[in-house]
């Protein structure tokens, strides 16, 4: 993969502050960890009162990337396979976190989760993200 130049505008679907459209996640981070809070509203959903799964997907991606990010390395992600356990409803705040469970050469696997707050699991992923260069 040829390098390619990530840069941060502040316009990230995710995380950034300047995308009026956007989740603007806050994220937290130490050493190859991420964690965030968030509170759906009701533009982010699919079907009524319910978040969409694409959303929630975005979400833990993002977690993913900025654990990486936290090593001070910069990655894309190439495979991510989420799991939603249970639906997650507008107006209910969650609890993101994600992890590096394997650093390589060029590849790094990584997990993130969704809590509700009373610890149930609202969604898991597992992901490949290729290093940038």
């Amino acid at each position: 993969m040829n390098r390619l130049n990530l840069e941060d505008d502040g316009y990230c679907f995710a995380c950034g502050d300047r995308n009026p459209a956007g989740l603007k996640l806050c994220f937290r981070t130490e050493d190859g960890r991420a964690f965030a809070e968030f509170i759906p509203k009701k533009n982010h959903q699919g079907f009524k009162d319910i978040v969409h799964g694409g959303i929630i997907s975005a979400m833990l991606d993002e977690a993913m990337v900025k654990a990486v990010l936290s090593k001070g390395l910069k990655a894309v992600t190439a495979e991510i396979t989420v799991r939603i356990k249970k639906p997650l409803l507008v107006g209910d705040k969650v609890f993101i976190e994600a992890e590096i469970n394997t650093m390589g050469n060029r590849l790094i696997e990584t997990s993130s989760h969704i809590r509700a707050s009373d610890n149930t699991v609202i969604a898991e992923a597992r992901a490949k993200l290729l290093r940038n260069g």
